[in-house]
C-alpha cells in the first residue's frame, strides 16, 4: 500500500465489521487515445496511486480506453457491466462520452462515478455521480471576477459539443444576471487544427474580455490565435484545462489565463483555512514522487477523490451484500448518496439524493497562468 493510502485512506480502512469474500471489481472508463487524451493519462496515472485492497478485500482495476469517442465508450461500459459485472465505474473525462454511458448504467444499475461536470437527465441521474465541481459553480466564479473588474462585454468560443453549449449556457445565464453582455459566441470541434475564422468574428465583436469553453490541449488554439491577432484583453479558460499539456502547447500565448479550478491544483498555495489543503498537499506529494514535478492536475485529484468517495461507501455496502452482486451496487449506490462532510482534495462532499455532486464554494479557487505554472489568485 502506498504511502498516500496511509495518510488518506487509512481511517476508511478501520471501519470494516466484517469482510466478505468476493473482489471489489471497479472499471475505469477513460480517454487515453484522442482529442481528450491529456485528460484521460491524468486519470490512469491517479489510479495507479489506488490501493489494491481495503481491508481485507482485494481490488482489482479495469481500465478501458474510450478513443475521445461515444460509440466506443458505450461499447466499453456494456463489456464492464454484463461481462466483468464491475461494482462501480470511475469515468469517463468528457461530456459526450458520459451522456452516452448514462443509459447502459442506469439500465446495468452500477453507480458511475464520471470526471466531468456532466447534469444527466433527471429520470437518469440516480446512478450517476461526480466529483467533478458543476459548471454552473466555476462559471460563476469567473463572472464575479468579470464583475470586479468592471466588464460589460464578453465574447465566447468554445467546443462544438455538450460540453462548449453547457458551458455557453451557463455564462448567458450568469453575465446576464451580473449585467454583462455577450456580444458574440463562436463554436469549434476538438480535432479542429484552425480556429482562424472564429477568432476573426470574435475579435470585430470588441469584447472586453474572452471565454473559452474547451478542455485539455485544444482550448489553448483560441488563445494562441487571439493573441496572435492582437487581442490584449483578459482571457478565461475553463476548469477543463489544467493539465501539462495546456501549457506545453499554448507557451507564452496562454500567459495570464485566469481559470476556476478544485484547490488540489495549488494546494501549497492555499491559506491553511481551507479545508481541501491538507489532503491535497498530501495527494501532489505522491503523485509527483511518481509522475515528476508539476505533474499534477485536477483530473488526477478529482479522479482520487472518486475513489475516496468509493472508499467511504463501501465498508457500509459490505454489511449489506457481497461484491459482484446487484444488492452490493445498489448498497454503494446509496452509501455514495449518504456521502457527508468528506473532505477530499478538491473540495469537502455533501451529496443529497437531488445533488449528486455535493460540492460548494469550497470547491473552487481562481488561479491565472504565470510562468508557465498555476498561481492562487484568490
Amino acid at each position: 500500500m502506498k504511502p498516500i493510502i496511509t495518510v488518506i485512506a487509512a481511517a476508511t480502512v478501520g471501519l470494516f465489521a466484517q469482510a466478505a469474500q468476493a473482489d471489489i471489481n471497479i472499471g475505469v472508463v477513460a480517454s487515453f487515445t484522442g482529442p481528450a487524451a491529456a485528460l484521460g493519462s491524468d486519470i490512469k496515472r491517479a489510479v495507479a496511486l489506488m490501493p489494491t485492497s481495503i481491508g481485507s478485500e482485494k481490488i482489482n482495476y479495469i481500465l478501458l480506453d474510450d478513443a475521445t469517442d461515444p460509440t466506443t465508450a458505450v461499447k466499453n461500459t456494456r463489456k464492464l457491466v454484463s461481462e466483468d459485472k464491475v461494482d462501480a465505474i470511475i469515468g469517463p473525462n468528457t461530456n459526450p462520452n458520459a451522456a452516452a454511458m448514462t443509459v447502459v448504467i442506469h439500465d446495468g444499475k452500477t453507480p458511475m462515478i464520471v470526471i466531468t461536470p456532466y447534469d444527466p437527465p433527471e429520470d437518469k441521474r440516480s446512478w450517476v455521480f461526480q466529483s467533478v465541481q458543476s459548471a454552473s459553480l466555476m462559471v460563476q466564479r469567473l463572472v464575479d471576477d468579470m464583475v470586479e473588474r468592471n466588464v460589460k462585454t464578453v465574447g465566447f468560443i468554445g467546443f462544438a459539443d455538450g460540453w462548449g453549449e453547457l458551458l455557453s449556457a451557463e455564462l448567458e445565464k450568469s453575465a446576464q444576471a451580473a449585467g454583462i453582455k455577450v456580444v458574440a459566441s463562436e463554436r469549434y470541434k476538438r480535432p479542429d487544427t484552425s480556429v482562424t475564422g472564429q477568432i476573426l468574428k470574435l475579435v470585430s465583436a470588441k469584447p472586453d474580455v474572452v471565454f473559452v469553453g474547451a478542455s485539455g490541449a485544444p482550448a489553448a488554439l483560441p488563445q494562441i490565435e487571439l493573441r496572435q491577432r492582437g487581442y490584449t484583453g483578459k482571457i478565461y479558460q475553463s476548469h477543463g484545462v489544467t493539465s501539462k499539456d495546456f501549457l506545453r502547447i499554448g507557451g507564452k500565448s496562454v500567459e495570464g489565463a485566469l481559470i476556476p479550478v478544485g484547490p488540489t491544483l495549488v494546494a501549497e498555495q492555499l491559506p491553511d483555512s481551507v479545508p481541501s489543503k491538507k489532503v491535497g498537499v498530501s495527494f501532489n506529494a505522491a503523485y509527483e514522487k511518481m509522475y515528476g514535478a508539476d505533474s499534477r492536475s485536477t483530473f488526477a485529484g478529482s479522479t482520487w477523490d472518486a475513489w475516496l468517495l468509493l472508499s467511504n461507501a463501501i465498508p457500509a455496502s459490505l454489511k449489506t451484500a457481497k461484491p459482484g452482486t446487484e444488492a452490493f451496487r445498489q448498497a454503494l449506490r446509496d452509501n455514495l448518496e449518504r456521502t457527508k462532510d468528506m473532505v477530499g482534495v478538491n473540495g469537502v462532499y455533501n451529496m443529497t439524493a437531488k445533488d449528486h455532486m455535493g460540492l460548494d464554494q469550497r470547491g473552487r479557487v481562481l488561479i491565472e497562468v504565470k510562468n508557465a505554472h498555476w498561481s492562487y489568485v484568490k
